[in-house]
């Protein structure tokens, strides 16, 4: 399982799992008749990007800091965040510990940060595709994108329940993607009419949690995967394997 990345407007790409890879920002302007959720991701992002202390940096602090937070990111994905040392992340990202102190003084900044970029490109990517030609193929991507999501963020929910001011937008964003993505879809008559935002995430965060149980079979999460969707979607078509 590799890197959920976002997808032009036009294709619905299939995804592979895993993280989600950092985001350089830029805008994503809210679409004529958009609905209540899709404006709620729209301006739900535009806030993570004010935070971002990156916004504001040379060019070379902020190449550090990216570099940064993606190595960081595939380190806590592949060991989780208890089992990563702050100097082996510094190592991938090829710099010195003392430059990543100056952007993440403690863990928690770190993991905090590494959070905050992933949910940022997930909304990014919700809104791609929520213009995407297929509505039922882009909730396909983005349940799968959800479970990779999941996967990715595993190690990291633990020390951000601790406290952190952002996790509500970034609850927001993500709730609020799944209801535009998964409200488009059944508008269209591509999925169930019974089924919420919320059940997503919480089939994405089932899914994950029953493959742990079964760590022989490698291709076990992808086709429960394919079974709920089977079950969500209305034309078969929509969700085809990933390749």
């Amino acid at each position: 399982m590799s890197t959920v990345e976002p997808t032009s407007a036009s294709t619905v790409e299939p995804t592979s799992a895993s993280t989600v890879e950092p985001t350089t920002g830029g805008t994503v302007e809210p679409t004529t008749g958009e609905s209540t959720s899709a404006r709620a991701v729209a301006e739900g992002l535009e806030r993570l990007r004010s935070a971002r202390p990156d916004q504001a940096m040379r060019a070379d602090a902020r190449r550090n800091y990216e570099r940064l937070l993606a190595a960081a990111s595939a380190a806590f994905a592949e060991h989780g965040s208890d089992d990563v040392s702050l100097e082996e992340i510094a190592r991938r990202a090829g710099v010195g510990i003392g430059t990543l102190y100056r952007h993440f003084p403690s863990r928690p900044a770190l993991l905090e940060a590494v959070y905050q970029d992933q949910v940022e490109a997930l909304g990014v990517l919700a809104s791609k595709l929520l213009a995407a030609e297929s509505p039922g193929a882009a909730l396909a991507q983005w349940v799968r994108a959800l479970v990779d999501f999941t996967i990715s963020k595993r190690g990291l929910t633990k020390e951000l329940l601790a406290g952190s001011p952002f996790l509500p937008l970034c609850k927001t964003v993500i709730g609020e993607s799944s209801n535009a993505v998964l409200e488009r879809a059944q508008r269209a008559s591509a999925a169930r009419a019974d089924v919420t935002g919320s059940d997503l995430y919480r089939m994405a965060h089932g899914l994950v949690t029953a493959a742990d149980f079964g760590t022989d079979d490698p291709g076990l999460l992808d086709r429960m995967v394919s079974v709920v969707l089977a079950g969500l979607l209305t034309d078969p078509a929509d969700h085809s394997p990933r390749q």
